[in-house]
């Protein structure tokens, strides 16, 4: 299996990149994530990817135990530029999905990608963004209260998950789905073949089991 250092908690895009033939060697990265004065969302989660990254490769104290290195932040934002963290509280929860209900909103992953010596140091980087929109059908109040008091929301930017019950309030997406949960795996991919030299990457994967 191909070897990758992951610099996330996540419980999503660790068994995203399972999936896809990775074995993980996990370092978390803890940064400080306040939004800058006049940083638009997409400038936001890129620059806490890069962050990330950064942060988790000068934590390996200069022994890199893979040649990669992947970090990542998702942010769920408005039309007018709000980003909607995790709720306080129950009564947060219910208006963040009161807002959405009806409306479209925006998932936005940053992703930042390096390959490293084996000494830690960079050999090459790349980052990006994708954004998915998300439209929610107009909720009742009961299916709101209902799905706060499943407790879901509440470890959830923008308070759901739609690789969970939170998939029952999304009407459409237009973009990757696997942006929403957390991790454009395909487009990742790509991205690591090209910092690598490897533009078979993706065909090696699809044939690991072959």
């Amino acid at each position: 299996m191909e070897k990758l250092i992951l610099a996330s908690q996540s419980p999503r895009r660790r068994q995203l990149l399972e999936e896809a033939g990775f074995s993980l060697v996990v370092v978390p990265a803890d940064i400080d994530e306040t939004r800058r004065p006049g940083e638009s969302p997409v400038q936001l989660v890129e620059r806490l990817a890069l962050g990330k990254a950064e942060a988790t490769r000068r934590a390996l104290g200069g022994n890199a135990p893979a040649s990669a290195l992947v970090a990542a932040d998702t942010i769920v934002w408005t039309d007018n530029g709000e980003v909607l963290g995790k709720p306080k509280d129950r009564q947060h929860a219910a208006r963040m999905l009161q807002d959405l209900s009806g409306r479209t909103h925006h998932v936005s992953t940053g992703v930042c990608a390096m390959t490293l010596t084996p000494a830690a140091e960079i050999n090459a980087k790349s980052s990006f963004v994708e954004t998915a929109d998300v439209t929610f059908f107009e909720l009742t109040q009961k299916e709101i209260e209902t799905y706060v008091a499943s407790g879901e929301p509440m470890d959830k930017a923008g308070g759901y998950g739609i690789q969970g019950l939170g998939r029952l309030l999304v009407k459409s997406i237009s973009g990757d789905w696997f942006t929403v949960v957390g991790l454009p795996v395909s487009r990742l991919i790509r991205e690591l073949g090209l910092l690598e030299g490897r533009p078979g990457m993706v065909a090696d994967l699809l044939g690991r089991e072959s």
